[in-house]
């Protein structure tokens, strides 16, 4: 019979001598190879003491922009909820009323949104998506927690701080991702 790869390998049937059935050259071996370990540099930080630098793409929780006014920059169009190839992203559009021009940017806004972020792959095409700028993957962690629904966030988990009411917690969401220009 012919092998359909040349990367089989003849076992040796040959007993074994006196110092491989004793089987310490295996266990010196196993020995050199442990206390090499301990003089290395440990690769775990003491994670509430000491953070690790993130790539400058890392993609972290998601958060609803806003402008420097303070309005929300969603106008429900659902680009982000089309792109998104989990289907983690839920919508539903209203109209603004008279006199909500200090809370919504268009005339249309997003009502309810929510991310479920069981489902998200934080592939980042909703923030790519998005022609208004409305939303972006920060440099933060989604928190860990034991029941199902606390990881489906709603628009008043993801909203950004008001600028103008809490400029310091503003910045902060923001971290250091740069200005991008809007395309509409």
């Amino acid at each position: 019979m012919q092998a359909l790869t040349d990367k089989s390998k003849q076992v040796s049937r040959k007993p074994m001598n006196f110092m491989e059935r004793m089987y310490l050259p295996a266990i010196f071996k196993g020995m050199v190879i442990t206390f090499s370990h301990i003089f290395k540099k440990k690769p775990t930080i003491n994670y509430p003491e000491k953070k690790r630098p993130f790539s400058p793409v890392f993609r972290g929780l998601q958060i609803l922009n806003r402008d420097e006014e303070g309005r929300e920059n969603c106008t429900a169009c659902g680009l982000c909820a089309v792109a998104c190839p989990a289907e983690a992203i839920t919508m539903e559009a209203a109209e603004r009323q008279p006199g909500e021009e200090n809370l919504y940017r268009e005339e249309k806004y997003a009502a309810k949104y929510e991310i479920n972020m069981l489902r998200c792959i934080f592939c980042g095409l909703c923030e790519e998506a998005c022609p208004k700028d409305a939303i972006y993957l920060s440099e933060t962690f989604t928190p860990a927690d034991y029941q199902r629904k606390q990881f489906i966030y709603s628009k008043n988990d993801l909203l950004i701080p008001h600028p103008k009411e809490n400029p310091t917690a503003y910045q902060q969401a923001l971290g250091n991702r740069p200005k991008r220009e809007s395309v509409i």
